[in-house]
């Protein structure tokens, strides 16, 4: 496969420094990889630490800014950070205010994020943890116990974001993003493998014609095979697969999200069909975002995140962000 690298060795380092060239409101220490907003820590504010295996871009470096993360951790290819990324993360941005780890349902993120929190708070800092685990494709799969973490991270990292920029404390700003995770579920669609650096070929064989329902943001295998589906169909699939789950009493927030591979065009041309099933199921959406957030390098496909809401959490949700990969109201 043809990939824009240098050599598998180096290519998170090599990003990391792209990443420095381009935004030079963040602080990127490519040694230690921790990226970081350059005014952290600030006086009074909680902070916000997320990280997880490269290779999901812009999930987590893309969301470190005003209204979102204070900092990230990005591990090696599917890998997870180790907890002395962690570690150095939460000690940058701490103010006093304590530190709230967003962590996805992966084996060996939480093992990570769990040791870190407690040398974190060897060293004095104050440490709330939220776990991800909204996808409803499969209850446990290859590289979890439980449900995976996807999409929802995206809006567990805004809102919680929004309301730690506003002075909340600590345990409030834990809750929100608990209630946040708690009313999401995701489901995604693999319409290709996708192809890791170091393999170089693709990671899984999926035949042509043929389509994953509820593929897990490493490759990991889902719900069933099919020959291949129309977006209408996918979208009825993964729409109903979420709503026996959420069973939603309000508005969503609605996430079409790319897996890294998928043409704007399509995502948007899916876009209107989920909005359709939802129309169909009486549940009205509050707000819609398209596009590449949490992906699976070069992956076909896509997933769809739905997140109940209240006035607060929307309110929240509105709230100015600043980051490379997220920003309106500023």
């Amino acid at each position: 496969m043809k990939m824009l690298i240098n050599v598998p060795e180096t290519v998170v380092a090599d990003a990391l420094r792209g990443i420095a060239a381009a935004h030079p409101e963040l602080t990127v220490d490519v040694e230690n990889r921790v990226v970081a907003r350059r005014d952290a820590p600030m006086a009074g504010k909680v902070g916000l630490v997320s990280g997880g295996g490269s290779g999901h871009e812009p999930l987590h470096a893309g969301f470190v800014g005003p209204g979102m993360l204070s900092a990230a951790c990005p591990g090696e290819v599917f890998t997870s950070p180790v907890p002395d990324q962690m570690v150095r993360a939460a000690a940058a941005v701490d103010s006093g205010a304590g530190v709230l780890f967003v962590v996805k349902n992966y084996t060996g993120d939480v093992l990570n994020f769990e040791m870190a929190a407690e040398l974190a708070e060897d060293e004095g800092v104050q440490v709330a943890q939220v776990v991800v685990d909204d996808d409803v494709a499969v209850s446990d799969s290859t590289f979890t116990a439980g449900r995976r973490g996807t999409g929802a991270t995206l809006f567990v990292e805004k809102i919680a974001g929004a309301l730690a920029d506003e002075g909340a404390p600590l345990d409030r700003v834990a809750a929100v993003a608990r209630q946040v995770n708690g009313a999401s579920r995701s489901f995604g669609v693999a319409l290709g493998a996708v192809t890791t650096p170091a393999k170089g070929s693709p990671t899984f064989d999926l035949p042509a014609g043929e389509l994953e329902l509820g593929i897990g943001i490493h490759g990991e295998p889902g719900r069933e095979r099919r020959p291949m589906m129309t977006s209408g169909e996918i979208a009825d699939f993964a729409v109903n697969a979420i709503l026996e789950d959420l069973r939603p009493t309000g508005p969503v927030l609605a996430l079409v999200n790319g897996m890294g591979a998928t043409p704007l065009l399509e995502l948007y041309g899916f876009n209107a069909e989920v909005h359709r099933v939802l129309s169909q199921r009486g549940v009205p959406v509050a707000r819609t975002l398209v596009g590449n957030y949490v992906t699976s390098l070069d992956m076909a496909g896509c997933s769809v995140t739905l997140c109940q809401v209240d006035e607060e959490l929307l309110r929240l949700w509105d709230a100015p962000v600043r980051t490379a990969a997220l920003r309106w109201g500023c």
